[in-house]
């Protein structure tokens, strides 16, 4: 009898066991099926809810801004105005071009076409040209005058842009100097993007994606919207996340802001989620389809690096790239280059290019232009 009752104990263990076993594996199998339940709904959610950040803030900072290209058209009242727009043996014409930097072609069905790689010489070129239509005196002086007051009133257009673009994004009390070099992004291209269509953007994104992960959202913003303000800095030397990294140090911002510029391209490891998303938010909207056109890029700054090289010459005033980089025309001091030196001072641009530049299309034709001029005022 005792033995049956071991055995039956022994039985009775086997079994609980066995059932437990079943009812475990069971159980696994119910929590797998909910698990994997759970997990594709959840991706399925984070799936759409990405999508609708990115639908949603990339369509509300595309909408606000309309960006000009290369190439500007200004409408002529009657075919006289073109005549005077010319002036003698083309001297208004040369005059124009040497002062706002651009090339000016004139069109069928009255009307002047500016070109240039560099939007905001291009836009201080239309309106002065409107101007000058609208005075009615247009020759050498006059054009001068109304080119640099042109150039004033477009500083002040750009200045409104730099608030308008912050103010955008909610962030306010940035220092004069920021908000300036913000309102050059209106005119200035990234890979054929312009800049100021991707910092909106990129902000709006970036903004979305620290509310959604809980990360520092102020610190997401001003690292967006400043991450590329290095490429509007006129400075030859330094990479535009070294510049701007430094003028943000220069000014006082925050420890993370710096730090989100200089990380935005792995420069540096990511020193915080910050710094991560605003990398996510950049490589999100100049990556997307349509957005750069790497061709231009290539062409603004073999265009920018011709006027560098010409600049670079002791005695040199200024430059400017015409012709999409074919023609060249640079101004020199005269009390500095004598003609003698004008003529060696081409010689020397024309070697450098050559050695500097290998995979420039065609030939490139380069002006040294000396010209004295000598002011009397009465009293």
């Amino acid at each position: 009898m005792p033995i049956f009752k071991k055995r039956l104990g022994e039985l009775e263990e086997q079994a609980k066991k066995e059932f437990l076993s079943l009812v475990e594996e069971k159980a696994r199998g119910e929590a797998a099926r909910l698990a994997k339940s759970i997990i594709d709904q959840a991706k399925e959610e984070a799936d759409y809810k990405a999508k609708e950040i990115l639908v949603a803030e990339m369509i509300h900072g595309a909408t606000n801004y309309t960006a000009e290209f290369t190439i500007s058209e200004v409408k002529l009242p009657s075919e006289e105005v073109k005549g005077r727009i010319i002036g003698k043996e083309g001297k208004n014409i040369r005059s124009f071009e040497q002062a706002t930097g651009v090339d000016v072609e004139l069109g069928d069905e009255n009307t002047v076409r500016l070109s240039s790689f560099d939007g905001i010489r291009r836009e201080i070129a239309r309106v002065a040209l409107q101007r000058l239509i609208a005075d009615g005196r247009i020759q050498p002086a006059r054009i001068e005058e109304i080119v640099t007051q042109t150039k004033k009133d477009i500083e002040k257009i750009m200045h409104e842009e730099g608030i308008k673009l912050a103010h955008e994004v909610g962030v306010y009390n940035l220092p004069f100097e920021l908000i300036d070099l913000l309102g050059r992004f209106k005119y200035r291209f990234s890979y054929g993007q312009n800049m100021i269509a991707h910092t909106l953007e990129e902000t709006k994104i970036g903004i979305a994606i620290a509310s959604e992960v809980k990360a520092d959202v102020n610190i997401v913003r001003l690292g967006c919207l400043l991450h590329d303000i290095g490429k509007v800095i006129d400075k030859v030397e330094g990479s535009h996340v070294t510049l701007g990294a430094e003028l943000l140090k220069k000014l006082g911002l925050p420890e993370k802001v710096v730090a989100c510029v200089e990380e935005h391209h792995e420069d540096k490891p990511f020193s915080s989620i910050e710094s991560m998303i605003v990398y996510i938010s950049d490589s999100i909207s100049g990556s997307r389809p349509g957005a750069r056109y790497e061709d231009f890029d290539k062409y603004v700054q073999r265009l920018s690096k011709l006027e560098d090289i010409c600049k670079s010459f002791a005695g040199v005033t200024d430059a400017w790239v015409f012709q999409a980089g074919r023609d060249v025309r640079v101004l020199v001091a005269p009390d500095k280059v004598s003609d003698s030196g004008a003529e060696v001072l081409a010689m020397d641009i024309k070697n450098k290019i050559q050695d500097e530049i290998k995979d420039f299309p065609g030939q490139i034709k380069i002006t040294v232009i000396r010209e004295l001029r000598v002011f009397a005022t009465t009293n």
